[in-house]
Parts: structure tokens; sequence; C-alpha cells
């Protein structure tokens, strides 16, 4: 039997049209890992860029910014991952890309702008059925060379979701603290990776 041409793996901005399609996605996923982890359904979180206003954009205060959105029933995730109406905040107040399989939303990368050359890795996610191929790396890399006049890239995920500690410390980030945010019982932990300096220069 011919061995299967592997299906080509794209980042592409999302638009409006993509909403629905993203969501279904992000709830998916983040579904399947409070299944596989035992997180207690309902202990969502926001990253910490969700948190800080827009105008405030520096990584520090935590007030939800945008839109409050609530989740619609789904088991465990970050804020507003099952909401269509979260998934248009984040793409007008982020830098939202899609991933694609061939022509299929199999995921999405969310970023949010800090200022002073500081991104935020605000969301990451890939549908269940396409994980352990590699693509999260491939999403990851390809934002950090997209954006190259990025000095430094922050995170955080749950305690609990140790296979993201992995992740980002196989690429280079390195945990800088913990913090529990206001009214939450989740623990975040806090991961940065600094780059080397380069010229500034806008992104696309």
């Amino acid at each position: 039997m011919a061995a299967q041409t592997p299906v080509p793996i794209r980042f592409v901005k999302a638009c409006i049209d993509d909403a629905e399609a993203l969501t279904k996605v992000q709830r998916r996923t983040f579904d399947d890992d409070a299944h596989r982890s035992g997180q207690p359904a309902g202990d969502r979180r926001e990253s910490r860029a969700e948190r800080v206003p827009e105008r405030q954009r520096s990584g520090r205060t935590a007030v939800q910014c945008g839109v409050v959105c609530r989740s619609a029933g789904g088991v465990g995730g970050p804020s507003g991952y099952d909401s269509v109406d979260w998934t248009l905040w984040a793409m007008k107040t982020g830098i939202y890309f899609k991933i694609l399989a061939g022509d299929k939303i199999i995921g999405g990368v969310i970023l949010f702008d800090m200022h002073n050359r500081h991104f935020n890795l605000g969301r990451i996610f890939v549908d269940p059925d396409w994980q352990n191929q590699g693509i999260g790396s491939q999403a990851v890399c390809f934002v950090e060379r997209t954006f190259r006049y990025i000095k430094t890239w922050s995170l955080d995920t749950p305690e609990w979701a140790t296979r993201n500690h992995h992740f980002y410390e196989k690429l280079g980030y390195v945990k800088v603290g913990e913090e529990v945010p206001k009214g939450r019982t989740i623990r975040l932990y806090l991961y940065e990776k600094r780059m080397p300096s380069r010229p500034v220069e806008p992104g696309p």
C-alpha cells in the first residue's frame, strides 16, 4: 500500500466567518484535556493578558478586559473557551490565527500585544485527533518566526497541566512565577521566553 501524502499544515489569520468552527474545536480540545487530567468541572481560568484592560496591557493589572463571557456548559477550560462571543472578542482584541490541515480548521493560536515588544501567547489549541504530530510546536515556531521583532514572549498555564509544562519548557520557555487569580482556586504557572535582540519591524 502506498504511503499517504501528509496533509499540509498552514497558519492563516482568522476571520469572523471562522468563529463558530474555532469555538467548536477549542471546546473539544479543552474538554478532552480536562477529562484526561481530572480537572474539576467549572474550575476555569483566564490568561493574564485576558484580565488586563486593552489600554493598560502591562501584564500586571488583574482586571477582566473587554466582554465578560461565561461558559456555555463545557466541562472545563479557560474563560470563554466554548463561547462564540469570546472568540469574536479575541479576534478583535488580539491576533488570532487558525490552524488548517488542508482546508479544515484543526486549531488556533491567540496572541495579545502587551506593548514594548512583548507578546502574550494567550491561547494555543489543537484538536485531539491532530495532537502528538508536532503541530503545537509548529504553531509556536510560526508565531516566533513571524513576529521576529518581539523580545519577550509570556504565557500562563494551570498547575495541573503537566503536559503543557513539558511542552513549553522543551521550546525554551522558563517558569518565572506562580499566581492564583483573585476569586479563583486554580494556580497558574507563569512562563517567559526572552528572544535574541533583533531590529524593530512590523508584523504581518
